[in-house]
């Protein structure tokens, strides 16, 4: 091995040889798409406590939520740019349509998980597309959720007032 390229390398997969020269990985195989008979692949996302199970399909860029538009279940502004997200990062925007069942948590939670969920259907049509959507860290879900209630507690973590006497 002579520089860190050769290194590099051999952390891809390639291989030294007796007399110590590398040679290069072979390039990384790219998946199948997952599309089923009706030209759809479907995902599911969650966020906090929601789950959003998520098709797409190449389309006009419709976005249904739980039968109704986009524009009518997520109301803010903020919610429907979270959404669009995963589109603007892979540049597809307009591309697909998109239905999509949500359950559980609030609004927020809700267009969190629809965007975990497109972004992962995104990677089951087109593989190629899935490090863009890692890089952007859309594929990695945010498993923070509310803490519980502990005994002898006013919150998760708040106390009681203290009284000396």
């Amino acid at each position: 091995m002579a520089g860190l390229e050769d290194l590099k390398n051999v952390m891809d997969g390639g291989e030294v040889a007796a007399d110590g020269t590398v040679t290069a990985a072979p390039e990384a195989v790219m998946a199948e798409p997952k599309i089923d008979d009706l030209g759809r692949s479907y995902a599911t996302g969650k966020r906090k406590n929601s789950i959003a199970r998520v098709w797409i399909k190449p389309g006009n860029g419709k976005i249904t939520v739980n039968g109704r538009d986009q524009e009518t279940y997520f109301a803010r502004p903020v919610l429907r740019l979270i959404i669009r997200q995963a589109f603007e990062v892979t540049e597809r925007v307009d591309g697909y349509d998109v239905i999509a069942t949500v359950k559980g948590g609030g609004l927020s939670g809700q267009a969190g998980a629809v965007r975990h969920g497109i972004s992962k259907a995104l990677t089951y049509y087109e593989p190629a597309l899935r490090p863009a959507l890692k890089t952007a860290g859309f594929l990695t879900r945010d498993s923070r959720v509310v803490e519980r209630k502990k005994y002898g507690r006013a919150k998760a973590r708040k106390s009681f007032q203290f009284s000396k006497r």
